[in-house]
């Protein structure tokens, strides 16, 4: 029996030094029924010439060169000329594994799911870290799927989703997935695959969460470097997203909490696109979420993520406490992208009071702290991210004085 047609819509945009790697992987699939929609999105470099060299070589592949517009604008374009039952996205600088669409199709068959879930693998350089849901694996319908959809956005702990928020590693039905990338408004810069991921699952009778991690997510030298935006900025592009979501989830039952699960998403991003540090112009409302004052303290911040990045930038500018060293596992990685950050041993001769852990996921804070337990460091020394939802209650109300009540509700 013909297996049916899926279509893998590809973004492109300056990205020429790895999109060969992308195609060729697409085009090496184990599933073989495939139209692969390489979207142009006006991209300068030699990405375009790539594009139609590769459609010469293989007749499933389709060109679509376009005037720049942004990511959620290549995916619209993509999805309305696809054809097949099934969409899968992969960027245009990342890879697949060779059997990664051919698995997800047959977790869909096996239980006729809507839409098939899968995790990740982060490649940084040399290393690679497989990424996995934050549910476990299986079918999800009925009670099972009503509990899920009460937590695949925020999980319980701070930004911790049930569902990544990613399209790229899942497998949709095209009649489920299209309204929704439709809706998607081409201005949102901030979470464009939230706004799109997460609508959709909500539309979805079925689906299926695997463990299988053959999508390779490429984080690059460039994407690694995180700039500080202006407040206002980033606050406009984080509202864009919100008003988005809002819109597209309104009208379900309030049992699945899905404002306050998008407050969580909106507001948790912003505090790690800003260093964790929010406050008030005309008050004394202010906000660290790691739940202790560090004014005067000699610190060490471990983690050169975002997160790390920002909060580095928010000690140093606000010049209250001494950065005495900036630590990560992956160094030498950030190193290169002149990212000034040494190795765990540094702590060894240094002095300070406090170790900040730039992370925000459960798993990875308890594992950087069994690595610093293993350098002499006292767990009392040991700060993480506090979910105390007094502390959260606290950065809603700040949120609320800039916003007048427009963002979060």
């Amino acid at each position: 029996m013909k297996t049916p047609l899926i279509s893998v819509v590809v973004p492109i945009y300056k990205i020429d030094r790895y999109l060969g790697v992308c195609i060729e992987s697409i085009l090496n699939q184990t599933y073989t029924n495939l139209e692969i929609l390489l979207v142009d999105d006006g991209s300068p470099d030699r990405c375009p010439e790539i594009c139609d060299l590769y459609a010469k070589k293989d007749a499933r592949i389709k060109v679509i060169h376009k005037q720049n517009g942004g990511l959620v604008s290549a995916r619209k374009a993509g999805i309305l000329s696809a054809t097949g039952k099934y969409i899968g996205y992969v960027d245009g600088d990342d890879w697949i594994g060779p059997g990664f669409y051919y698995s997800l199709y047959a977790s869909i068959q096996e239980s006729d799911a809507d839409v098939a879930i899968a995790g990740f693998s982060r490649d940084l350089f040399s290393k690679r870290k497989n990424i996995l849901n934050g549910v476990m694996s299986g079918v999800y319908s009925g009670e099972a799927l009503e509990e899920l959809k009460s937590k695949m956005i925020s999980n319980g702990d701070f930004f911790s989703h049930g569902i990544t928020t990613y399209v790229w590693n899942k497998l949709f039905r095209r009649e489920v997935l299209l309204p929704h990338q439709l809706a998607c408004h081409e201005s949102i810069t901030i979470g464009e695959d939230a706004a799109v991921t997460y609508p959709t699952l909500m539309d979805c009778k079925k689906l299926v969460v695997t463990d299988n991690c053959a999508y390779h997510y490429r984080q690059r030298e460039d994407s690694m470097l995180k700039q500080s935006s202006d407040y206002c900025e980033e606050f406009k592009r984080l509202q864009g997203l919100y008003d988005c979501m809002i819109t597209e989830l309104k009208g379900y039952p309030g049992k699945y909490d899905l404002n306050q699960q998008v407050d969580d998403l909106v507001l948790s991003t912003y505090i790690i696109r800003s260093g964790g540090s929010l406050k008030c112009e005309d008050s004394d409302l202010a906000f660290f979420p790691f739940g202790e004052d560090i004014n005067g303290k000699n610190i060490v911040v471990y983690g050169a993520g975002t997160f790390g990045q920002q909060l580095v930038r928010r000690i140093k500018k606000e010049n209250k406490c001494n950065l005495v060293a900036w630590i990560d596992d992956d160094y030498w990685e950030y190193r290169r992208c002149c990212v000034d950050v040494d190795s765990i041993e540094i702590i060894n001769n240094c002095q300070f009071d406090k170790i900040l852990i730039a992370n925000l996921a459960k798993v990875a804070i308890d594992e950087i702290k069994d690595v610093l337990a293993n350098y002499g460091v006292s767990e009392s020394k040991m700060v993480s991210v506090s979910v105390d939802p007094r502390l959260k209650q606290r950065a809603l109300e700040i949120y609320l004085k800039q916003s007048d009540g427009s963002l979060l509700g």
